[in-house]
């Protein structure tokens, strides 16, 4: 066997990469005699042996143990205050934001921040400074002679 070239016969599989087949049946001297590795009664003894997905021998299983979560809890939630332009319109200010809100009580105190959307009509010119406002809200304002500031 040369060093510098590969033939056919220097060909072998990875270390630790095959195996022996176990076979079973063949006495007790083969190391898997008597039971053939199955273990004393129960399921897995028998042929045919097939235990449903999840079972854990009749222990409670690791999915029932778990708590009933419902739904999907965000860890950074964002608390939105939304109110419709219908409702700026009933307020007795023209300058409109989270605070002036949460100093009327208009909105929750936890709110972090102001959405106002486009539901209702708007008479009287308001300034609004919210991080979001709907097309259609901007319009309505605007359209009352108001303007609309994004923080």
């Amino acid at each position: 066997m040369s060093k510098d070239k590969i033939t056919l016969e220097d060909l072998r599989p990875a270390e630790g990469s095959t195996s022996t087949r176990k076979r079973v049946g063949r006495g007790r001297a083969s190391g898997m005699g008597k039971t053939s590795s199955r273990g004393h009664n129960g399921e897995g003894q028998r042929s045919g042996q097939s235990s449903k997905r999840g079972f854990e021998g009749g222990q409670m299983p690791g999915y029932r143990q778990l708590p009933k979560l419902k739904g999907f809890q965000l860890i950074n939630r964002r608390v939105w205050a939304e109110i419709n332009v219908g409702r700026l319109e009933q307020l007795n200010i023209t300058d409109i934001s989270l605070e002036s809100l949460k100093e009327l009580k208009k909105v929750h105190p936890s709110s972090e921040s102001l959405r106002v959307l486009g539901n209702g009509e708007v008479k009287k010119a308001l300034n609004v400074k919210a991080v979001y406002v709907s097309p259609s809200a901007k319009a309505k304002i605007e359209a009352a002679g108001g303007k609309v500031e994004l923080v």
